[in-house]
């Protein structure tokens, strides 16, 4: 649940159904995969028990994307698959993988031995694997009792099918501290217009109204996103960021010209600071919101009780703010797993609350579980509201690194943002360049 910061093929975070699949092939970039790998031992499995047909029900085999022993997100798969053999008497064979080792070399992983279910991502991420035919179609395990329908949107490829069973999320919101904002009788906005005059007391008061670090080069998409999602909508933001709209059009123009006008509202220099720093800032009382996700406490574990948050406020009149970014970590089954039948038993029990309770039951510290029966006596005062407003959603985005190419994201937008930041007044030869680029990677 906890967002590393990305590897070089940046999957830290919905495809709408009727997404189309104008992308460049993903079987083209498949050696990118092996190129960083060299090959697929790392991650694949010996095979399974039988060679053919269902494959035996006897043994699962279960990939997952953390390393023995590296805290509570493998605690928390362990137990996934302690407590699924304890009820099944089915062996889960569980093959556990450094975080950004699986990530780098999943392309290589899904081609050659697969393990027969495995840990990956809603959205994009998802559908271009299900799209070349790397994934097993999961729709008859949906509707999963307790998942809402923008969980399974976000589970759905662009042909209508679902492929993944969500386990868990975290959502994009602006934070604050709790106990500057009552010293100085602020509360949440819910207009733009509210949100400026905010910006404008915190800045008479010597704050910086955002805190704001974008180094790493993620952080700064969670605030495009937002800003496209409010200006032009969940539709036409999940269209773009699939390759069937034009980056230098007038929606896209719109949303770097409301950005470049709240930027004197942001903490100055952003590149040369991590989001752990912004973090540590706003604890402080440096700066009054912040636009991330959840796991902002891994940087201010001190200071997450005096922590609050609000949904980005409504920008255009006529699009609710109804949509936000809330990345969704699923299970996926391997169309070259041997076992199809006994990885499709496991996934449908991977998907109750029974699974996530037993799952934060083995752990140090509780995910919040995606099905919205499960127990939330361990939840923290965020996580509690976390869950509150994602299941309120009318739609959920996956963040701007999982909704998109891979290359698009990293080689493109990572940059394309930064050089913004730098310099926000050229919009027109940003949004150009953007545009030829996509084409590029997309075909159109």
């Amino acid at each position: 649940m906890t967002r590393q910061n990305p590897p070089k093929l940046f999957v830290p975070p919905s495809a709408q159904v009727t997404l189309a699949a104008s992308r460049r092939s993903f079987l083209r970039s498949a050696a990118i995969g092996g190129a960083l790998l060299g090959s697929s031992s790392l991650l694949a499995a010996c095979g399974g028990d039988s060679g053919g047909g269902g494959g035996s029900t006897k043994t699962v085999k279960f990939g997952v994307n953390e390393a023995k022993g590296s805290g509570p997100a493998y605690q928390r798969m362990k137990g996934f698959a302690d407590a699924y053999q304890k009820k099944s008497g089915v062996t889960v064979s569980a093959n556990y993988v450094d975080h950004n080792t699986f990530q780098e070399s999943i392309n290589t992983y899904l081609q050659g031995q697969p393990d027969d279910v495995f840990a990956w991502f809603a959205g994009y991420r998802m559908q271009q694997f299900a799209e070349d035919g790397l994934l097993s179609d999961l729709s008859d395990l949906w509707p999963i009792d307790g998942m809402s329908d923008a969980f399974k949107e976000a589970s759905t490829s662009s042909d209508g099918k679902q492929y993944l069973v969500p386990y868990d999320y975290y959502p994009w919101a602006l934070f604050y501290s709790k106990s500057v904002w009552d010293q100085n009788g602020w509360t949440p906005p819910t207009t733009y217009d509210d949100m400026i005059t905010l910006a404008e007391d915190m800045k008479g008061k010597g704050l910086a109204p955002f805190a704001f670090g974008d180094k790493d080069g993620w952080p700064a998409m969670g605030t495009f996103d937002i800003l496209n999602m409010r200006i032009n909508g969940f539709d036409f933001h999940m269209s773009l960021l699939g390759g069937d709209e034009a980056w230098d059009s007038n929606e896209v123009k719109k949303v770097f010209e409301t950005w470049a006008n709240l930027l004197p509202y942001h903490q100055e220099d952003p590149l040369g600071r991590t989001w752990q720093e912004t973090a540590t800032s706003l604890a402080k009382g440096e700066a009054g919101m912040m636009m991330f996700g959840t796991f902002i406490g891994d940087a201010i574990p001190d200071s997450v009780d005096d922590l609050d948050f609000f949904v980005y406020p409504q920008i255009d009149p006529s699009i609710p703010a109804d949509s936000l970014d809330a990345p969704i970590d699923g299970f996926a089954l391997a169309s070259g797993g041997k076992n199809q039948d006994a990885g499709k038993a496991f996934l449908k029990w991977l998907g109750t609350a029974e699974a996530e309770d037993a799952a934060n039951a083995a752990a140090d510290a509780p995910m919040i579980g995606a099905n919205s029966n499960a127990s939330q006596d361990s939840y923290s005062a965020l996580q509690l509201k976390s869950a509150d407003v994602v299941s309120s959603a009318a739609h959920i985005a996956q963040f701007l690194d999982r909704d998109t190419d891979t290359d698009f994201a990293s080689t493109v937008m990572i940059p394309s943002i930064q050089t913004f930041l730098k310099n926000p007044s050229d919009i027109d030869g940003l949004t150009k360049s953007i545009q030829e680029q996509k084409v590029s990677i997309f075909g159109s």
